[in-house]
């Protein structure tokens, strides 16, 4: 049923066929000859994961005017896997990488402190909250879908209309060694609830009056305008891929909690961060694991040349550091790695 119906009325194509393969995988093989580095198979819960096999083994390695010769396409699939289906989400390991939608919905219930989680119990986030193998998940906090309260997750999900936990949850995120990750880019739309529904959910993006899609404008700041999100450009969350970067093959390491809802972890000696989501100050001394020296927090500001535009954290010779975090800080977290170092 799930797997050889139509989808919501959609016509469903005759994978089984080799023709109907080749004629994807000859499709795929175009975008790849024109740069796409990979794809995201959507539905693909909806199709046999050894008909995802057939066609995925026609493609072509990535074109190597931009990539090193005998690069893979990168593969994901859309399925959702919440538990309780006959479908797993481990059916399809075997073609790349699969959408832990869990990951969403577990860490936006936490942020969120509801049903009484706190931060303290993400000590062993990813395979120790029953999600699938670090190096099979493909991790988000929202995506297009359940951020309009559709598929998975519900209303826990975090999005850029709760921008400050938002923030804390991708920051969370990014730094975290668990999955491959992807931060969202979206628009907004004008909510407008009823019943706990928004009806305008399936608004498209910001347009002219002749319909036309308007342009994305860029402010002196780097954010876009004209109602285009763009949560990749926050500086919080573009400094936090550049963390999630140079920390990158670095183990999960230093981690303090207070019981509660201050939390700090370190990657190896690269990078550290600290949260304070409670509602009462942080004031602590933690072993950050870090070489000494003065770093620059890439979330309150960033290094720019040998300046710092915000917070100065200083790391002693035996790796400890002190933090101060009010609970009413617009952002607050914390972060530092060695590149970001005064």
């Amino acid at each position: 049923q799930v797997r050889d119906c139509r989808v919501t009325g959609l016509l469903d194509l005759a994978l089984e066929k080799d023709y109907v393969r080749s004629r994807i995988a000859e499709y795929l093989n175009q975008l790849i000859d024109i740069g796409v580095a990979g794809f995201r198979i959507d539905a693909a819960k909806h199709m046999w994961p050894g008909d995802i096999r057939a066609f995925l083994d026609k493609l072509k390695d990535l074109n190597t005017q931009w990539f090193p010769a005998g690069t893979k396409p990168f593969i994901y699939q859309e399925v959702i896997d919440l538990g309780g289906e006959p479908i797993k989400g481990s059916d399809y390991f075997g073609n790349g990488r699969v959408t832990e939608f869990k990951y969403s919905a577990k860490l936006g219930t936490v942020i969120r402190k509801w049903d009484g989680e706190k931060m303290a119990y993400l000590k062993n986030w990813g395979e120790g909250w029953g999600f699938m193998p670090s190096d099979k998940a493909l991790v988000f906090v929202d995506n297009h879908d359940n951020q309009r309260g559709h598929g998975a997750g519900g209303a826990s999900i975090l999005t850029f209309w709760d921008a400050r936990l938002y923030k804390m949850a991708v920051g969370f995120m990014l730094a975290h060694p668990y999955g491959f990750t992807r931060v969202m880019s979206s628009f907004r739309w004008p909510r407008y609830f009823q019943n706990g529904k928004d009806i305008n959910d399936w608004v498209g993006p910001p347009s002219n009056s002749d319909g036309s899609i308007k342009s994305v404008t860029i402010n002196e700041d780097t954010t876009c305008g004209n109602d285009w999100v763009c949560e990749h450009r926050w500086r919080q969350i573009r400094n936090m891929v550049i963390f999630r970067n140079v920390v990158n093959g670095e183990p999960f390491s230093n981690w303090w909690d207070n019981g509660s809802n201050q939390v700090a972890f370190g990657r190896g000696n690269k990078g550290f961060i600290i949260f304070n989501n409670d509602d009462w100050s942080l004031n602590v001394s933690l072993q950050t694991g870090l070489p000494a020296g003065t770093y620059c927090d890439i979330i309150s500001g960033q290094k720019e040349g040998d300046f710092c535009t915000a917070v100065e954290v200083h790391v002693a010779a035996d790796g400890i550091a002190n933090f101060i975090i009010g609970n009413e800080n617009e952002d607050p977290f914390i972060a530092i790695h060695v590149d970001a170092k005064l």
